[in-house]
């Protein structure tokens, strides 16, 4: 029976390979754990270079002085007071949106799932816009509920419009709904703005994604949210890689099928609205993220969402450093920069995917 088990879990790894989640991956599997330690290296050097790089540039005595000895100078205050909580919430927001992409990814065996592209992050920010607009909300933690709300609705509303074609929700019917629907979510919302310009005066910047300006406390309130999501993704990696298999053999091997997508959603969910309600929608960092860690990682989701836990916040503080230089003094929002550098991703994946996996 485990013979026969381990037969057909090859024949259906939806990754291409031959090998089982759990048995080694056949290029570099020892070298994981140093690819590993160089995205870590990586990410601590973009951190460095978010603190130093700005409309005022700082070495880094002054940003490790403003860190260690902090006086009142225009410098530490910079530093502290502004670039800190935005590097953090880089940080955050990184990790929160690649890994929502992995979990996404792995519940659908949908390699073009992406919150982005399938509607979600818009969804999440129709629902803030509305709160603004109608409600008259002004705070984070009121955002937080709307983004929450409006995750889980566009999610839902993707998946049964998918579902309702002859072949069900195929992958590229749900690339295709998730693009209309975060379209009408996203043009409904910028309809918002005219009916109120002056409420939504702050949120322009927001509606395109960005890192700078938020409001005080925003990484206080998201923190939370954050962690609950990343150890509920934790949690499910062992049950994820029985899913790869497909539903019959998750069954066969005790995966409990209904519950892993029921928390995965809710795990999706969470780090999606609380990402959105803190720096607007930012697309195709869950969709570049994993196929970039998969080459390295194999199909294993114990090493995917590593990675991406690692990588992702690497992909939004670059871009987010890139949107300081292109234009500066001036800046260019974080959402500009990965929508730039994924609208061509995910044109090579659409290309490269066969028509019958669609």
């Amino acid at each position: 029976m485990r013979s026969l088990v381990k037969n057909r879990g090859e024949e259906r790894n939806p990754h291409g390979s031959t090998a089982t989640p759990d048995e080694p991956h056949r290029r570099g599997v020892g070298a994981r754990p140093v690819w590993l330690l160089l995205c870590v290296v990586l990410l601590a050097l973009s951190c460095a270079a978010s603190l130093m790089v700005g409309s005022a540039r700082l070495p880094m005595s002054t940003v490790w002085a403003a860190l260690a000895s902090p006086d009142q100078s225009i410098d530490h205050l910079t530093v502290l007071s502004l670039r800190v909580p935005r590097t953090l919430l880089g940080l955050l927001v990184g990790m929160a949106l690649g890994v929502a992409g992995a979990l996404a990814q792995a519940l659908t065996r949908n390699p073009l799932a992406d919150p982005g592209i399938l509607g979600v992050n818009s969804g999440a920010a129709f629902a803030i816009a509305v709160g603004v607009a109608v409600l008259g909300v002004t705070r984070i933690d009121q955002y937080l509920w709307l983004g929450f709300a409006g995750a889980l609705i566009a999610a839902a509303l993707v998946y049964l419009v998918s579902a309702r074609g002859p072949d069900g929700a195929t992958p590229l019917r749900l690339v295709l709904v998730g693009v209309a629907l975060g379209a009408v979510f996203s043009g409904a919302a910028s309809a918002l703005t005219l009916v109120d310009p002056e409420s939504f005066d702050r949120m322009r910047y927001w509606e395109a994604g960005t890192l700078a300006d938020r409001p005080a406390g925003t990484v206080a309130t998201i923190a939370p949210f954050v962690l609950v999501g990343l150890v509920l993704a934790a949690a499910l990696t062992r049950s994820l890689n029985a899913l790869a298999l497909g539903e019959e053999l998750a069954h066969a091997m005790g995966a409990r099928v209904a519950l892993t997508r029921a928390f995965g959603i809710v795990a999706v969910t969470v780090l999606c609205g609380a990402a959105t309600a803190a720096a607007g929608p930012i697309g195709f960092v869950g969709l570049m993220v994993p196929h970039a860690v998969r080459v390295i990682t194999g199909p294993d989701q114990r090493w995917i969402l590593s990675f991406t836990l690692v990588s992702a916040p690497v992909l939004v503080l670059l871009s987010d450093i890139i949107g300081r230089l292109v234009v500066w003094p001036g800046e260019l929002q974080v959402g500009v920069i990965t929508a730039f550098l994924g609208a061509p991703v995910l044109i090579m994946l659409i290309r490269r995917t066969r028509a019958n996996a669609l």
